[in-house]
Formats: C-alpha cells, sequence, structure tokens
C-alpha cells in the first residue's frame, strides 16, 4: 500500500508505513549507486540539530509549541534507538546534502503528526520544511552535522590512540633491559633495548594524538543560523545562539558560532585538517604494524626477535603456520584511511563561491576513517600489543653476530680503521672484538669496556666515564 505525496515537482507514491516522505523516495530512485547509507554518527548530529532548532524557534515564539513539542519528542525517540531503518538515502546523492537533510526532516514531521494524533503524510499538522527546518537550510545544517558528528566519535578516537600509546609504553618499560641491534636502512646500525624502541611507538602514537586533538577544536565552530550562504536570512543571531546552547546542553560538547559565518559556509577546510590529523595518525599507526610484522618475522627464517599473541590459524595449505594477522589489518585499514583523505582533500577544493556542495562525500569519507581508525587501534592493543613477548636469547644472538658494536670504536681508532675491522668481521665472520685485538689497536679491558652493547644504548662515548 501507498500514501500518495506532492512536491514542486509533482506527485509521488510513498510506502504507507514510512516515515521518510516524497523527497526522499525521489533520492533513492535517483541514486541506487552504493547501498551505503548515512553513517549513524550522522544521522544523530542531524537529529540533535533539529531538536536544538525546535526548541529555539519555539522560545523565539516562531514556532507553535505544541508542534515544536512534539519535533522534539519525536527527535528524543531517534536518539534513542528508534526508526534509524528510515533513513535511506545513499551516500552519494545530490550535492550538499538536501537528500539527507530532507529524509531527517521527513521522519521528524511524520512522527511528529503521529504524536499529534494524525497520520503519517499529513504535513498540514507538521511541515518537513515550514516547522522541523524552520530557520534552516541544508547548507548550514549539513556542515554543522557534518563537524558535530566527528566531535561526538572524537574523544573515541583519542582515547583509543592513548590507550594503544599506554600499552606501548608497559611493553617498553617491560622490554627496558632487552638489548638488540638497531637498525637503519633495514641494515644493522648500533645497539639499541627493545624497551628504546617502543617508547618510539608509544610517543609517535601519542604525538599523532595530540595533533587529532588540536584539529577538533576547530570543528567547534559552526555555521548554524547561516542557512543559504551565510547571511543567516530566515534566521537570526538570537536563532543561533539559543540553537547552539542547546547543542552544547545537548551533547556536552563547547561549540560556538563562526566566527565567520561566510567562512565556515564555503568551506570545508576545518574538516579537511581534521581529516589531516587522522591521516597522520594512520601513517604512524601503519608504520608501527609493518614493524611488528618484521620483528616478528619468522619463526625460523626471519627476525623473529618478537613473539606476537596467535589469533588465528595463518594459512589453509600449510599446517602451523601463524601470521600477524592483526597488524596486516591495521595496515589496510590505515590504507583506506590515507584513501579517504585524498577524497575529502579533491572533494574540498571542489567548493565554489558560497558553497561547497560535495559536502555528503567529505562527510562519508571522514566519519569512515574515524570509526575504522578507532577500531583499529582497539584491536592491536588487545589483539596484539598487550601480549606481545620478547625473545630474549634471539635478540642477543643477532646483536653479538652483527657488526652493531663497531660504530662504539671510532672515537678511539677512527672511521676508517673501524670499517676496515667491520668488513674484516662481515668477511671472516670473527667478532670485532678478536680482530681488534689480533690487530694489536687497544688492550682487552679497555676494548671491553667500549663493546658494552649496555654502554651503547645510553648517550656519550662507550667507554668513557
Amino acid at each position: 500500500m501507498a500514501r500518495i505525496e506532492r512536491d514542486p515537482l509533482g506527485e509521488y507514491a510513498v510506502p504507507d508505513d514510512a516515515y521518510y516522505g516524497i523527497q526522499t523516495a525521489r533520492a533513492v530512485e535517483n541514486f541506487p549507486i552504493s547501498g551505503l547509507r548515512a553513517p549513524a554518527p550522522l544521522i544523530t548530529a542531524t537529529v540533535f540539530i533539529k531538536k536544538a532548532a525546535a526548541q529555539a524557534n519555539v522560545a523565539l515564539g516562531r514556532l507553535d509549541a505544541r508542534i515544536g513539542g512534539a519535533i522534539i519528542q519525536a527527535a528524543d525517540e531517534i536518539l534513542k534507538g528508534t526508526l534509524t531503518d528510515q533513513f535511506i538515502v545513499d551516500v552519494y546523492q545530490a550535492g550538499a546534502g538536501t537528500s539527507h537533510n530532507m529524509n531527517v526532516n521527513e521522519v521528524l514531521a511524520n512522527r511528529a503528526a503521529e504524536i499529534l494524533g494524525g497520520a503519517k503524510g499529513e504535513y498540514r499538522i507538521v511541515h518537513p520544511n515550514d516547522h522541523v527546518n524552520m530557520g534552516q537550510s541544508t547548507n548550514d545544517v549539513f556542515p554543522t552535522a557534518t563537524r558535530l558528528a566527528l566531535l561526538l566519535a572524537h574523544q573515541w578516537l583519542v582515547d583509543a590512540a592513548h590507550g594503544l600509546a599506554s600499552s606501548l609504553t608497559r611493553k617498553a618499560d617491560m622490554f627496558a633491559s632487552v638489548l638488540k641491534v638497531g637498525r637503519t636502512h633495514l641494515q644493522d646500525a648500533v645497539p639499541i633495548t627493545l624497551g628504546q624502541e617502543f617508547s618510539g611507538y608509544a610517543g609517535c602514537i601519542d604525538r599523532a594524538a595530540d595533533d587529532v586533538e588540536r584539529a577538533s577544536d576547530a570543528l567547534k565552530e559552526l555555521n548554524l543560523g547561516a542557512t543559504a550562504v551565510g547571511t543567516g536570512l530566515n534566521a537570526g543571531d538570537d536563532y543561533s545562539e539559543r540553537a547552539l546552547a542547546n547543542i552544547s546542553v545537548h551533547t556536552g560538547i563547547d561549540v560556538r558560532p563562526a566566527a565567520n559565518r561566510f567562512r565556515v559556509t564555503q568551506s570545508m577546510g576545518d574538516v579537511l585538517a581534521y581529516s589531516g590529523a587522522m591521516r597522520r595518525l594512520a601513517v604512524e599507526l601503519s608504520k608501527i604494524a609493518s614493524d611488528l610484522r618484521l620483528l616478528s618475522s619468522g619463526p625460523r627464517a626471519g627476525l623473529a626477535e618478537i613473539v606476537l599473541p596467535p589469533v588465528q590459524p595463518g594459512s589453509s595449505i600449510m599446517p602451523g603456520k601463524v601470521n600477524p594477522s592483526v597488524p596486516e589489518m591495521v595496515n589496510q585499514v590505515c590504507y583506506q584511511v590515507y584513501g579517504c583523505d585524498t577524497t575529502i582533500c579533491v572533494a574540498s577544493d571542489a567548493g565554489q563561491l558560497e558553497l561547497n556542495v560535495m559536502m555528503p562525500v567529505i562527510a562519508w569519507n571522514a566519519i569512515h576513517s574515524s570509526t575504522i581508525l578507532r577500531n583499529a587501534m582497539i584491536a592491536l592493543r588487545t589483539r596484539t600489543v598487550d601480549g606481545i613477548e620478547a625473545d630474549v636469547q634471539r635478540c642477543r644472538e643477532l646483536l653479538e653476530r652483527s657488526t652493531a658494536v663497531a660504530t662504539a670504536l671510532s672515537p678511539y681508532i677512527g672511521y676508517a680503521k673501524t670499517a676496515e675491522i667491520a668488513k674484516a668481521a662481515v668477511a671472516t665472520g670473527r667478532s670485532i672484538r678478536d680482530l681488534v685485538l689480533e690487530h694489536g689497536l687497544m688492550k682487552a679491558a679497555e676494548l671491553d669496556r667500549i663493546l658494552s652493547a649496555e654502554a651503547m644504548t645510553r648517550p656519550g662515548i662507550a667507554g668513557k666515564p
């Protein structure tokens, strides 16, 4: 069964049981693209905006209190998880997000009409545009919703990052005395401790999380009340202040009016900057995941300096094989974040004059990045990092076989002579110590002080007091 609704283009059949209306139905027909729908944080953010706007309009005497109350009640129901199946517009839709905005307007209008004793489609009771969208335009609602959606998920993302950094720090403390070969260019360099290596990982994640935190502040600057082009036509400063204050109360986020509404209406630069901070976090994360794969490679024919907790069989043909499955997943997530950031960059560049109409694809990619990056860090922490063990014997074996200790000799016998000794050690398989003694370059007691791997992991000249 269907009901007939009307809009400026004419009539259209809408399913009787649908809370969405004609403009949503047209969008579904027009954009059968991906099967992807608005992410939950974007729906939540938009509903918060509609609730805050209704409260502001009632307080200003612009919206009948009964109608406003019904819209607010309908919004609260959705915020508690009802009617989530009614938000059905594809991610790839007409520019600016008009279809998404109208999807939310129609669902709220129809549910509000029911609350007031009417039926779905009776827009004379509660109208999607005249009542739910009062004082608004898609051009201020959608950018506000995008920013708010990212802010709603922001703390989870940052907490996941700091949680991973804390786990890496605990491992750094645990591995503080595990000596190993440090490597640059994938070649033996100088001694390092496994703890020092892991402390660097923790610092990278913490610093990147700090970047995300700083970038989030600009997202709190909202253009709600700017309406179509930033002038505030049909809204007003009193409406904007009340609506934004309501959003702050409902979300606990200290949002503020845009210092320049024209800037925030024209540009998605603040979202781009936040995406860039997430990309930096993804780059740091991916490097660590790749390092964990290298350090655990083997178990017999690789580095095998650390042991990752097994999470699943690694092969359908090779019995007993166990792969670094979680770090591999993390790498893939990070590559996806890079792709999302590239899309956001190109779409942000596509803004024209008073508006960027590519906002829907910007919003989806930014929210998607935040979600998968958060989940990947949680999985890496709980399924891998927390259970990493060091193979102390293997680390020591590789260190003793390498020429990593040779660099400590340079301040005593010079770069050229040290290079000769290192080259001979590689060619003959003999130790640096034996070759230095054989050539009579130093005495044994002094040489032992200099070639102490522990001393080489601290600042200064090895062997000097």
